[in-house]
């Protein structure tokens, strides 16, 4: 017996703002009730794990134990440049240039990467 990710959830602060983020980050249709939570969903044509935007009205404290890799449709310089246009920053992490991903930070300071290709 195995398991597998269903959904990865994240922490927010600002309900509204990263759900408008990831949902266009991720292409994803968002679903949020009242209860302070925001559900994100994947396009039918591409499967993926839900993402959960648990309201935690904290801010993020620390670097994340647990981060999403990101791998673009169109490739990853102008995947990066699309993010940083939604809201996310750059991030240096103590990155050399050579490891075939970018960092960056959502706007609440959450890392993720962008890859160069699939992950290796």
């Amino acid at each position: 017996m195995t398991a597998r990710v269903a959904q990865y959830t994240l922490d927010v602060s600002d309900l509204d703002r990263m759900a408008r983020f990831w949902s266009a980050a991720l292409g994803y249709t968002v679903s949020q009730g009242d209860d302070g939570n925001a559900k994100l969903y994947p396009p039918s044509d591409r499967p993926g794990p839900t993402v959960w935007l648990q309201g935690s009205g904290t801010p993020k404290h620390g670097k994340n134990r647990l981060h999403l890799d990101l791998v673009a449709d169109e490739g990853q310089t102008a995947e990066v440049k699309r993010l940083i246009g939604l809201g996310a920053r750059l991030a240096d992490v103590g990155q050399t240039g050579a490891e075939g991903f970018v960092v960056l930070v959502d706007p609440e300071d959450n890392e993720f990467c962008v890859l160069d290709g699939p992950p290796r």
